[in-house]
């Protein structure tokens, strides 16, 4: 079958560590099941992969890909959840200290078939086309995750997305928005700016301008270069949630005075259970929104998709059909 994966790694050119090629079939464990992939998204993740962060060696060579929109054995169009939790473990898969990733220790979904267990299939919402059900599994469920359970948010409270461009979070500007969540967001670029406000956000602004006033929580995927922005726009006992650090996990200063003096909450937040995802699908189907996708390309042509995500110029999701 025709895949993306990763066949070494290269910390300097993760694109020189990806093939795109034919890989053996899949092979089924008891009470997993295999998807007819139609439609796959991209993921930082996946980048990071191929610089060997995430991944050992010794699964080499892996199938890339978190997110996959398909067809069940049953002839059911369903999306595919990532998270693989040990099979003893009851309750949220995302705190199991044994759990992985879809293409860490368990090969991912940026072929033609994905085999999962049988329990991580959730029904694909009727109007929403593989495409955009395939951008859902982690950028989207990370955003919903970070909003509805980690935040503590409500209708009319007013919420910080920093670096507004990525897949979190226009995933989060637009979900808050849907959800009645006063939104403002953050973008080095101008036309992402532009872009911000227009799947969502109220007001946008430059990375470390002075707001009109201090939010409930910030939405923090961007780390290091956003870290004391996000520290000084909260109110008093606002929540800083935290889901990644793509410009650098070491700040600084870690404000420790502001954030005890003022009680604010650090709350780190990681992808979602398979509850949530079933969630974020009923709400986007209820409040009449889609994913925002930047490009679509067949599968074959994932490396273009992986060079136009590295370069960084990028609004919403890359989606690869099959």
């Amino acid at each position: 079958m025709l895949a993306a994966f990763a066949a070494r790694f290269d910390a300097e050119d993760p694109i020189s560590a990806l093939e795109v090629g034919e890989r053996p079939d899949p092979v089924v464990p008891d009470g997993w099941v295999t998807i007819d992939v139609r439609a796959t998204a991209l993921n930082h993740h996946d980048l990071w992969s191929l610089k060997g962060v995430g991944l050992a060696e010794q699964n080499l060579p892996m199938i890339l890909g978190c997110d996959a929109a398909g067809i069940d054995p049953d002839g059911n169009e369903v999306v595919v959840h990532a998270v693989i939790s040990d099979p003893s473990w009851k309750g949220d898969e995302t705190l199991d200290p044994k759990r992985s990733l879809l293409s860490e220790r368990y090969q991912g979904t940026l072929a033609e078939k994905v085999v999962v267990p049988a329990g991580n299939v959730v029904p694909k919402p009727a109007g929403l086309s593989f495409e955009q059900a395939a951008c859902l599994p982690t950028a989207w469920l990370t955003a919903y995750r970070m909003l509805f359970t980690q935040s503590g948010l409500k209708p009319g409270d007013t919420v910080l997305v920093q670096g507004a461009g990525g897949g979190v979070s226009s995933s989060l500007i637009t979900l808050a928005r849907a959800a009645g969540i006063r939104v403002w967001a953050t973008s080095r670029d101008e036309g992402k700016r532009a872009k911000a406000v227009e799947i969502g956000a109220h007001e946008a602004f430059e990375p470390g301008a002075r707001l009109p006033e201090r939010v409930d929580a910030v939405m923090e995927t961007v780390g290091q270069a956003t870290w004391s922005h996000s520290l000084k726009s909260l109110k008093q006992g606002g929540t800083l949630v935290i889901s990644g650090a793509t410009s650098g996990q070491a700040p600084k200063s870690a404000e420790l005075n502001r954030i005890f003096f003022l009680q604010l909450r650090v709350q780190g937040s990681t992808m979602g259970t398979r509850t949530e995802l079933g969630e974020l699908l009923r709400f986007m189907a209820n409040a009449g929104i889609s994913p925002h996708i930047d490009t679509t390309l067949p599968l074959a042509d994932a490396r273009k998709g992986f060079a136009k995500m590295n370069e960084g110029d990028v609004f919403g999701k890359i989606v690869f059909t099959v």
